[in-house]
């Protein structure tokens, strides 16, 4: 009996996730897969994902039946092996033979037939065994909780745990990685008067956003199949990337704004929208990701400027009013939508990051014109890349001085495009700091910078 097209297709993107050092949201979503039936790629999806958020947890529950010590398994065996796992204990629909005979298949089909005696007699015993806590269904009591504990039971790398806990306190760091666990909620940005009927029109229901006017919750539909999705009427935006687009503020017409670091496009056409006046520049290193942007603007293709460049070392041009610096990072605050980030991330690229960090504001920096706006942005909980990085630059450079992101908060409040009722929480210091579990949205970090006329 073949294997179904979701099991095949699931097994193929955790290969190439482990292999490639590939991302499984950009997999998923490759023109490879647009075959699948709707059905087939939602539970495609659900297994990547689960196996990826669980994949400590899976490996516990493997390596306690198996015997054979893990790292002397072939990968096609362990992926096989998680992808059932994954079923029994947290898939109730799907029948576990079906599970267990599906993998033993996966692994014939990847030519390592030898092993599938041994994965079969694996899945049996655990086919037999009790079903796993998940992270929502563990006891969230503050003071039976250690870093240790909460790694274990919600899947994470300890000394990522043991970071939170020790910056934001054991509460704050249940809620982060009980979020990672869950399904995010998919948001779109609304982009014409008429998107939000349109897409009604076409059965897509909608939820009000947290916390912007121009934001909907999609809880349920495949907004991505809809024509107002191909005609560039919406756009799928976290609501804390629409925050930092927004951020960057409006402007006079004639203005310069430039994005340095802009792949996928997402806040650059933010922007754009919200400064249809503006000579926008978008710069991106690399040429594929620069035509994907492209393709994602549609008709706006025309009023962006793209540039492929080295944010830093920024070829010389006229300077900018106003400035984002959304730089490449760890993304620790994107983990329920990037599960594979928590496995391949190490303390020591942290080091790594942050340099290539400075290096991007430094370069940026000398693009600002005086009296003109830097907008530095991460998707990362590490104080290593955001006020670390602010912070060494702002003692050096004596023309920078900070603003306070709560004044510009309290700007969209009054305008009406923030709806979050208190802009104060969106606050750490003067800098703009979104939680996830703590606030509705991805974890973005950031902070704006200004230059002495």
């Amino acid at each position: 009996m073949p294997v179904s097209p979701a099991r095949a297709a699931a097994f193929d993107i955790l290969l190439r996730v482990e292999r490639e050092s590939s991302y499984a949201a950009e997999l998923l979503h490759a023109s490879t897969y647009e075959k699948l039936s709707t059905p087939d790629h939602a539970l495609t999806t659900e297994l990547v994902m689960g196996v990826l958020r669980w994949r400590s947890a899976l490996n516990d529950t493997i390596s306690a039946a198996s015997s054979q010590p893990l790292n002397k398994l072939d990968l096609e065996v362990l992926i096989a092996l998680r992808l059932a796992v994954y079923q029994f204990r947290w898939l109730d629909r799907i029948p576990q033979r079906a599970a267990l005979h599906e993998s033993v298949e996966l692994v014939k089909r990847a030519r390592k037939k030898s092993a599938a005696p041994f994965v079969n007699a694996v899945l049996r015993r655990l086919s037999k065994g009790s079903v796993l806590p998940s992270c929502s269904s563990v006891s969230l009591v503050v003071n039976d909780r250690t870093p240790e504990d909460l790694a274990k039971s919600c899947a994470h790398p300890r000394w990522l745990v043991e970071k939170w806990a020790n910056q934001y306190g054991i509460p704050e760091t249940i809620k982060i990685c009980g979020h990672d666990q869950a399904v995010p909620t998919t948001t779109i940005r609304l982009r014409t008067p008429e998107a939000e009927s349109n897409l009604a029109e076409e059965g897509i229901q909608l939820e009000p956003s947290a916390l912007l006017a121009s934001a909907r919750r999609v809880p349920s539909s495949d907004v991505t199949r809809t024509q107002a999705f191909r005609n560039h009427e919406v756009v799928i935006q976290d609501e804390a990337s629409q925050l930092v687009a927004a951020l960057v503020g409006r402007v006079e017409k004639g203005a310069r704004i430039l994005d340095c670091c802009a792949a996928p496009g997402g806040k650059t056409l933010a922007i754009a929208d919200a400064n249809p006046d503006a000579e926008i520049t978008a710069v991106e290193v690399h040429p594929h990701r620069a035509r994907l942007m492209q393709k994602l603007w549609g008709t706006n293709e025309k009023k962006i400027k793209t540039l492929v460049a080295d944010a830093r070392t920024l070829p010389p041009s006229q300077p900018y009013d106003r400035i984002l610096a959304d730089v490449p990072c760890s993304g620790t605050g994107t983990l329920a939508r990037n599960p594979e980030i928590k496995w391949r991330l190490k303390p020591e690229d942290l080091s790594e990051l942050q340099d290539r960090q400075l290096a991007i504001l430094r370069s940026a920096l000398q693009h600002l014109t005086p009296g003109g706006r830097l907008v530095y942005s991460t998707c990362s909980l590490e104080k290593e890349e955001n006020e670390d990085v602010v912070e060494k630059v702002l003692a050096e450079n004596k023309s920078i001085h900070l603003l306070s992101c709560l004044q510009e908060l309290e700007g969209l409040k009054e305008s009406s495009q923030l709806t979050w009722p208190n802009p104060s929480n969106l606050i750490s210091g003067p800098y703009l700091r979104t939680i996830p579990g703590v606030h509705p949205c991805d974890g973005f970090f950031a902070a704006i910078l200004e230059k002495f006329t």
